[in-house]
């Protein structure tokens, strides 16, 4: 097989939950293990940053990524979904694991991945894990897909792990509380291994403490000794200048940050803070200067995109990935303190979000155009528009992303701002 077979053989053969959703969520960890033993356990031979959360752990994934990297270190990088190219899920200091490698690997195991029964995200994990041993990998930043007590990336051997925050998504899979969510999410933290949690919550906190007490592990809220002030920002831009303190001292001063969206800060801080406490392992040496860099360089090292991403000006077209409660809520904040003169919203869902308390919550004075993404768990855009007909919102439904888009461009006008969102799948299809 080629490239392109390659690829569609994954897509199609086998599950793959963000195209078909529950269907493919395993309740163990049984096929992993057994894909991994019969690759002779690749995870076994590099250290991992192991990162989970509602939102936000993309970001903190890349931050520090970017930091290891400007540390000197050879860094692989595992996040999922990707936006334009499956690839993008599996980097090393930045650069997409080959189309050859892709290629080979899912031919030389293709026969033990059918008597397996392995997944589509079960695969992809395997193919990670044994590229980041191949190419000797110092250290490999490690991002759950879901959940992350039966995430198939939550057999890797972490030197710390990382939990952003607890929020109400995949209420389905992984419980219908902050306790039972937070619970899966605590299925990370390993014996011995440092935890940092990023964002204190008086439901959550309780049971990440007594997961890591059971655990013998160290655990550190990045609220309670980091700190991240805004300085300034560039008007409608990306570019943003933060002050950081770590343990009261000012450790960056106008620290330049090339991501936009307000609910960046949250994460610097918490990718600051679990930096700082992976230098205190005494096998890493990493600088205020590598923290300083990484941040300034995160797009350029590691390729990050899709969140609160530029697409174009006059109009100012932005599009984020944010696609819960959460993140919505994120997002609406930073449409509020943006200027334009009219806003327009192209907004896809898929079915397994709550639709009606996420379109409560969208601006009632913005233009809708609602529409499909193109994979098998979109939500369809006339029942959308019904739901938002129903939440105060107001617009028409497009049968594509596309049309939808095009139709925005051409009303707005070029002080008017465009918006793209409401899941990771509406913006692949305009990045």
């Amino acid at each position: 097989m080629n490239y392109r077979e390659t690829l569609q053989w994954m897509f199609s053969q086998l599950p793959m939950y963000q195209r078909i959703g529950k269907a493919a969520y395993k309740a163990n960890l049984d096929n992993t293990i057994n894909l991994l033993e019969s690759l002779n356990n690749p995870q076994n031979n590099f250290k991992a940053v192991h990162i989970a959360g509602t939102n936000g752990k993309g970001s903190v994934s890349h931050i520090i990524a970017s930091v290891l990297q400007e540390a000197g270190y050879k860094t692989g990088l595992y996040t999922s979904p990707h936006l334009l190219d499956f690839r993008e899920r599996i980097k090393i200091n930045g650069q997409m694991i080959p189309e050859d490698t892709v290629v080979d690997f899912v031919d030389n195991n293709k026969d033990s991945f059918l008597e397996i029964g392995a997944s589509f995200f079960e695969m992809t994990v395997g193919m990670a894990f044994e590229h980041f041993k191949n190419e000797k990998v110092d250290i490999a930043v490690i991002e759950t897909g879901l959940g992350g007590r039966l995430d198939s990336t939550n057999l890797c051997n972490p030197v710390i792990s990382v939990i952003t925050n607890i929020a109400m998504d995949h209420m389905a899979l992984l419980g219908d509380s902050l306790d039972k969510i937070a619970t899966e999410k605590a299925g990370i933290i390993k014996d011995n291994t440092p935890i940092i949690i990023g964002r204190h919550n008086t439901i959550s906190d309780s049971v990440f403490i007594k997961t890591a007490e059971a655990h013998n592990s160290v655990i550190t809220f990045s609220e309670d000794n980091t700190e991240t002030k805004p300085v300034h920002r560039e008007n409608n831009s990306n570019l943003r200048y933060y002050d950081i303190w770590y343990n009261n001292e000012l450790i960056l001063s106008n620290q330049e940050v090339p991501l936009g969206g307000d609910y960046q800060t949250e994460n610097i801080v918490t990718a600051v803070c679990s930096i700082m406490q992976l230098s205190q392992n005494d096998e890493f040496n990493i600088s205020f200067d590598d923290i300083s860099n990484g941040l300034q360089n995160i797009l350029k090292n590691t390729g990050f995109a899709g969140r609160w991403q530029q697409l174009g000006t006059n109009p100012l077209t932005i599009c984020d990935t944010g696609h819960n409660i959460d993140g919505i809520n994120a997002v609406v904040h930073q449409l509020m303190s943006t200027s334009y003169n009219k806003l327009h919203m192209v907004i896809g869902m898929v079915n397994d979000k709550d639709i009606f308390s996420i379109l409560n919550i969208l601006p009632k004075n913005a233009t809708y155009y609602f529409c499909r993404p193109d994979i098998p768990r979109g939500l369809d855009e006339n029942i959308l528009c019904e739901q938002a007909f129903k939440a105060g919102l107001n617009g028409k439904a497009y049968s594509s992303v596309a049309q939808a888009l095009r139709s925005a461009q051409n009303n707005a006008s070029p002080d008017d701002m465009i918006f793209v969102g409401g899941s990771t799948f509406v913006v692949a299809e305009v990045v």
